[in-house]
């Protein structure tokens, strides 16, 4: 497998963003390994809260959120999926696959870093990707919260609007990740963050992760990844794991999965479930400290 690495150089200066990566190598699936980075905050003995980030961003998307959960006490830990952030880029779309990117960060959670009584924060492919690793490894989490997520399995027709983008993104000349981010938020952003989203991306080379992730979702019920996503689907609606369901107000792509958690899952029932007003599909830029304080108190109950 071809990859490629950003330059350290590109992530000096982030704002509000100023912890140490860590690395570790996994096997790529293709006789090779792959170099997947993640930062955390936080006492080393505390409670993992492994958050996940979407399509395009990385976990700079997290920075707000990240000194919030640590200071009540939690283990935070951020990945940089596979394509995205410090880690590495493969060069080919046929490197990316659903059942791949599920698979390493499985490994990365469970076989690099051993974590146990986990909770799972994931928007966007973080929840596409982590409700795959929680349904299949359950005896690892204690808790869940869903976030302008989903988990297709090609049985539903993907919105409209979703169709718009996975069209945009994958057609564009070259892509400006920092303003696909902005487009998908509702409150203005400023050059220096824009700056942070586009930081992974010196070149339009390295974007063949956020111009695959969209063709990688179910969207008939014949998709290779259709079978893994009902199984997954089927184990979560019965499972009594926590879950707090947080989506925002604004976001068009996912919002009328919110109801359908909170209806269908046995682990959503019997709790309130906040909604972050005033935020669009990337609720952590919009709103990152708001959905912390619910998670801390959705962990505390």
């Amino acid at each position: 497998m071809q990859t490629l690495r950003t330059p350290d150089d590109r992530f000096v200066g982030l704002p509000d963003f100023a912890y140490p990566p860590q690395y570790c190598d996994l096997d790529d699936d293709d006789g090779g390994t792959l170099r997947v980075a993640w930062v955390q905050d936080g006492p080393d003995d505390g409670d993992p809260i492994l958050m996940l980030h979407g399509e395009p961003s990385w976990s700079f998307l997290y920075r707000k959120m990240m000194p919030i959960l640590a200071e009540a006490g939690y283990r935070v830990i951020c990945p940089d999926l596979v394509g995205f952030g410090r880690s590495d880029k493969p060069t080919l779309a046929e490197d990316h696959t659903y059942a791949r990117h599920v698979e390493w960060m499985r490994a990365l959670a469970f076989d690099v870093l051993d974590l146990r009584n986990v909770t799972l924060v994931g928007q966007d492919w973080g929840g596409l990707i982590g409700l795959r690793v929680l349904a299949e490894n359950p005896d690892r989490f204690s808790g869940v919260v869903v976030a302008n997520t989903g988990l297709p399995t090609g049985d539903i027709p993907m919105p409209e609007v979703w169709w718009r983008f996975r069209e945009a993104i994958q057609t564009a000349p070259t892509i400006n990740v920092g303003w696909f981010v902005q487009a998908g938020c509702r409150r203005p952003m400023s050059d220096a963050v824009r700056a942070g989203y586009d930081a992974p991306f010196p070149d339009d080379s390295y974007c063949v992760g956020p111009r695959t992730m969209p063709s990688l979702i179910p969207t008939t019920p014949e998709d290779p990844a259709a079978p893994a996503n009902r199984a997954a689907w089927a184990a979560l609606c019965s499972s009594q794991t926590p879950m707090l369901v947080a989506f925002s107000d604004g976001d068009p792509i996912t919002g009328a999965m919110a109801p359908i958690f909170e209806r269908e899952m046995v682990g959503a029932h019997g709790r309130a479930h906040p909604v972050i007003h005033d935020a669009g599909h990337f609720l952590q830029e919009d709103a990152g400290e708001e959905l912390a304080r619910h998670i801390v108190e959705f962990l505390r109950r």
